[in-house]
């Protein structure tokens, strides 16, 4: 297991530099229950990790989840994220509000980017250097806002494995979620392929929620600003 700053970093001297069958673990939004329930099992295996997290909610809920019914779950507070950093988790930046940054101005955008970075950076006392995008929705101009505002990684989704070549501000990642039992999570870790279940999902599913998303933007616009 590494840290997906870890990975950048031994990618950068090629092949030799990554140990033979790296793992990155990831977790986005900074919910209480990592604290409760990850952290225990990353410390007991002694497993790395990197966990993304939306500053503006710290000791508060995830209330940007209002409308998928989530909006009262419980965000770690300030004093469990320094615990978890000081465990060798590293925490990197999830935006400040978790906004879908594709549908709102770039200007606040990069205030979204760099503020979610100011804020961290301040309370951990250290550089952050890696960041997640709010649901995987990125653009180029996205990508380079990211880059400009002095990150060094960033993660979407795409439900594939990153490989050494991948944009190192669009690495792709597999999701499991509760539902996600063990065979299957092996399958997904020991596939040279993608399954067939997420070729067809990738295929259903993008395209459509793209479109209803952009029909949607000019609303999304004028909440967010």
């Amino acid at each position: 297991p590494l840290t997906v700053s870890e990975f950048i970093d031994k990618k950068s001297e090629g092949s030799a530099g990554l140990p033979a069958r790296p793992v990155l673990l990831t977790f986005d939004d900074g919910f209480a229950d990592f604290y409760e329930g990850a952290l225990p099992a990353l410390r007991k295996y002694d497993f790395k990790a990197t966990l993304y997290i939306v500053t503006k909610y710290i000791g508060d809920t995830g209330r940007w989840l209002v409308r998928e019914g989530e909006g009262n779950r419980p965000m770690l507070n300030w004093e469990q994220v320094l615990e978890i950093n000081a465990a060798g988790i590293e925490c990197g930046g999830h935006t400040h509000t978790h906004p879908q940054l594709d549908t709102i101005p770039h200007a606040r955008v990069r205030e979204e980017v760099s503020l979610c970075k100011q804020i961290l950076e301040d309370k951990l006392n250290q550089e952050v250097r890696s960041f997640a995008y709010p649901f995987g929705y990125h653009t180029a101009a996205i990508k380079e806002i990211v880059r400009e505002s002095g990150y060094s990684s960033a993660c979407a989704v795409r439900y594939e494995m990153s490989l050494e070549d991948t944009d190192q501000f669009a690495l792709t990642r597999l999701r499991a979620d509760p539902s996600t039992s063990v065979a299957r999570l092996e399958a997904l870790l020991t596939s040279d392929t993608p399954s067939l279940f997420v070729e067809a999902y990738k295929r259903a599913r993008v395209p459509l929620w793209r479109l209803a998303r952009r029909c949607s933007a000019p609303v999304t616009k004028r909440i967010a600003v």
